[in-house]
């Protein structure tokens, strides 16, 4: 296995919490960039059995196992624990297999004194739904009563030394290291001209990657990356630090020891009923991107004035009966506005 590579960046800010201080992640978030609550989980059961040893970690794993089965994500050793592309970008340098979890702890556990291991990856598993009980012991429970208003999606991903390559998620994040040291290479959303997005689909995981190697960036291939690395903060976790980053703040994470777990928790505080920003951003490809330049220009004008000034400025100066859609959306204007959507996308 090739040692990380030097990391490159400025260190993400870290505070010092005890480990019974509930974080006000609204608060944090508002700031707008990451931030490590150092040592904040260090008391979970799980990150006690980590400490102890890899098998500790994987036997307390497997009293809370419901018995499902999960996709466990298999590569060769050549791929160096970078789950990517194959060589012509149409297809996936690793695997999906579906098994046990008890399998693959027992097959993870096995590659750990091995110097040439295969990547071993799970990732994104729902933890209450693969893990029930965990959390009763193993949790963060956040300031104000705040995942009771915005109830998180709490999830694992187990592993040996694998890399997940840079990519963004929609969700706020709050990502616990538990077993092993993780790596978070972050860099801010108005970076994604020097980060080399790779195709929309098919992605190894889910969502857009980078095409840059980060243990080798390739800067003649991709010369804008060098401001990339210039933008980038960096977030070394050992058990029990936890990281809290935005939204849309892509971020390259390096498992750096034979077995690792991480424990992480995305919400967003936007109402449930409003669609995902990427359905609209692939409309605008279909409907404005391949338009003249002069038309653009005004789209952009007119996106400027209806989405991203301020809400309330298209409809303050028009009576409340005439507002319809610029009206301040509930759930019962959301369903409107989709399904007039929905017949116009229909015709």
């Amino acid at each position: 296995m090739t040692p990380p590579a030097e990391p490159f960046g400025h260190p993400v800010r870290v505070l010092d919490r005890p480990p019974d201080d509930a974080p006000d992640l609204h608060a944090l978030i508002a700031e707008g960039v990451p931030v490590i609550l150092r040592g904040l989980a260090r008391e979970w059961p799980l990150v006690q059995a980590g400490l102890s040893s890899p098998a500790d970690a994987a036997a307390m794993l497997r009293r809370f196992d419901a018995g499902h089965e999960v996709v466990g994500y298999v590569g060769d050793p050549d791929i160096r624990g970078r789950f990517h592309y194959d060589a012509a970008v149409t297809g996936m340098n690793f695997t999906a297999e579906r098994m046990r979890l008890e399998r693959f702890l027992a097959r993870v556990l096995d590659t750990v004194d091995q110097p040439d291991a295969p990547s071993l990856y799970l990732g994104s598993t729902d933890i209450d739904t693969y893990l029930p009980g965990l959390r009763e012991t193993n949790d963060i429970v956040a300031a104000d009563g705040f995942f009771t208003r915005h109830p998180p999606l709490a999830s694992i991903w187990i592993g040996n030394r694998t890399i997940a390559s840079t990519h963004y998620d929609m969700s706020n994040n709050m990502a616990v290291c538990v077993a092993g040291r993780r790596r978070f290479t972050l860099f801010p959303p108005r970076q994604i001209d020097n980060l080399y997005p790779g195709p929309i689909a098919p992605t190894p995981g889910g969502q857009v990657v980078s095409m840059v190697d980060l243990a080798e960036p390739d800067l003649a291939r991709y010369p804008r990356f060098a401001t990339a690395m210039a933008a980038a903060q960096v977030a070394d976790l050992k058990p029990g630090d936890v990281l809290v980053y935005p939204a849309l703040w892509w971020h390259h994470v390096e498992a750096l020891d034979a077995f690792n777990i991480l424990v992480n928790y995305w919400w967003n505080e936007a109402p449930a009923f409003l669609d995902t920003p990427m359905d609209a951003l692939l409309h605008a490809i279909l409907s404005l991107r391949d338009r003249s330049a002069g038309e653009k220009e005004g789209w952009r004008a007119m996106f400027d004035y209806y989405i991203f000034g301020e809400a309330e400025r298209a409809a303050v100066h028009l009576p409340a009966a005439a507002q319809g859609p610029l009206a301040p959306l509930d759930e019962r204007g959301a369903r409107q506005l989709r399904a007039y959507l929905l017949q116009r996308l229909n015709r």
